[in-house]
């Protein structure tokens, strides 16, 4: 369970005062395609040791204070889970078959208005690196669609820490849903209508 603020990764597993300054490296391997290096990988057996990985996460997220939301998450968080399933042979106890799956979770940090969230120095600067990554994010995602109707683009996966650490989970044979937050107050209404387009 990471997270990436102003574009460095940071593990969220670990407590805040024992990571590195600089954050984790993203790499890039030949078999395995996009990894994290040195990120904590914790055994799970059941629903419940996910649900209390995740909430030991969580309380280690950067969250900050903006003039819209008093605990606003500052940085996308990404989730993995990894699947294995193995097939056993009855008669001789041996192993079959082998089955793996990757699950992205992603919260997205929402994109920002300076003049709305009355962001200033760090907030302004947080807000900046969301709304780039989130931009970038969009161009890969339309790139992918023109490339799926056989036009000959290349995504910009590199461009941002989040679409390169997405780069396996977006292509290849994945499926993506998003699900938007919407807010129903009529002073939002610009940031509702930007986010339903950018989900659509």
């Amino acid at each position: 369970m990471i997270e990436i603020y102003n574009e460095k990764v940071q593990d969220l597993l670990v407590p805040p005062n024992q990571r590195p300054k600089d954050g984790l490296k993203i790499r890039m391997h030949p078999k395995i395609g996009v990894y994290v290096e040195d990120m904590v990988k914790v055994p799970v057996a059941s629903y419940e040791e996910i649900e209390a990985q995740i909430e030991k996460g969580t309380k280690n997220r950067t969250i900050g204070s903006t003039n819209m939301n008093a605990t606003s998450s500052r940085a996308h968080t990404v989730t993995g889970i990894y699947f294995k399933q193995i097939y056993i042979d009855k008669t001789s106890g041996k192993k079959t078959n082998e089955k793996v799956s990757d699950i992205n979770l992603i919260d997205l940090a929402g994109s920002e208005r300076a003049e709305s969230t009355g962001a200033t120095g760090d907030r302004l600067k947080e807000g900046s690196n969301i709304n780039r990554s989130l931009m970038i994010l969009g161009k890969v995602i339309s790139a992918l669609a023109k490339k799926a109707e056989g036009k000959n683009v290349q995504p910009p996966f590199r461009e941002s820490a989040l679409t390169f650490l997405l780069q396996n989970a977006l292509g290849g044979n994945t499926k993506t849903s998003m699900v938007a937050a919407l807010s129903p107050a009529n002073i939002n209404h610009d940031e509702t209508l930007s986010t339903l387009r950018y989900a659509w």
